[in-house]
């Protein structure tokens, strides 16, 4: 065990969660079995399948129907990505909220919302649109009690005026959720560790000249940490050129881990901590979680 106490004895295999993985992308989707394997036999014990539109969001929870009783445990996040915000209109809504209230009759209910966001790298969706979209993506989180993933490029400051506005007008949970793959500078991450996230990396944090993503991987305490793969994109060094999949999350983890003077085995049981404060878990007789 680590001198402070925090993770399960050194001898104990770690226990790895993937807290944002796209297994109803289409590219991990072809062979999906295949990939729970790899992933259960590099020690993943839990992935959390984002979503970023309403067919992606079904998908993720029939997917967790399916296959969540395999070795791997599966949890899903339903949402409207920035890029599809110009499609969020009322009816979109309506079917978000339902997914997040019944889990459209799969027998799973979402642990949070998400993605959501800006991102102005693309600006496949209008700005003002993303903007109010984003604005009534985090209202109806507030409302239902569920934790929200937030995806944010090149949009730091409209996003944290947002939260902030949200903040301020009570309207933000005190666990409001996590900002995934997180890019920023250290001084973003305090912003956001203010504002109550969790704040997540991605395999760039393997990558050779990610000088201040390192830095702000330290800014973050490990009882605010969480690891993800984001797959199938960002694939972290070994596997660059390859498809990213769960199982290379242990990358990720060692990584961070190192830039904490944390065993794996310890980053594994506080990453395991925060993802269940960060996106508890949900059945359908609890309906809308109340943090």
């Amino acid at each position: 065990m680590e001198a402070d106490g925090t993770g399960p004895h050194p001898d104990d295999a770690p226990a790895y969660f993937d807290t944002h993985a796209h297994l109803n992308d289409p590219r991990l989707a072809e062979d999906l079995p295949a990939v729970l394997a790899r992933a259960a036999q590099a020690g993943l014990a839990d992935i959390l399948i984002a979503s970023y539109d309403l067919p992606s969001s079904r998908l993720a929870l029939e997917i967790c129907a399916r296959h969540g009783g395999g070795p791997v445990a599966l949890r899903a996040s339903v949402g409207i990505h920035p890029h599809d915000a110009k499609e969020a209109d009322d009816a979109a809504f309506d079917a978000l909220r339902d997914l997040c209230l019944t889990g459209g009759g799969t027998g799973v209910l979402p642990v949070a919302i998400g993605e959501t966001g800006l991102d102005y790298h693309y600006d496949l969706s209008p700005r003002d649109v993303q903007r109010a979209v984003f604005r009534r993506t985090m209202e109806m989180a507030r409302e239902l009690g569920m934790p929200v993933v937030i995806h944010e490029r090149e949009a730091t400051e409209d996003t944290l005026r947002t939260i902030r506005d949200l903040h301020a007008e009570g309207r933000l949970l005190p666990v409001p959720g996590v900002f995934h793959c997180f890019g920023g500078s250290p001084e973003t991450a305090r912003e956001v560790l203010k504002l109550g996230f969790f704040v997540s990396f991605a395999g760039p944090v393997t990558f050779k000249n990610a000088h201040r993503l390192l830095e702000a991987v330290k800014a973050v305490p490990p009882a605010r940490l969480l690891v993800e793969t984001d797959c199938p994109y960002l694939t972290p060094v070994p596997h660059r050129g390859e498809r990213n999949e769960p199982a290379f999350v242990t990358h990720v983890a060692a990584a961070v881990a190192a830039l904490h003077g944390l065993s794996v085995e310890t980053l594994c049981g506080i990453v395991r901590r925060n993802a269940e404060t960060a996106f508890p878990k949900r059945t359908p007789a609890e309906g809308p979680v109340r943090h």
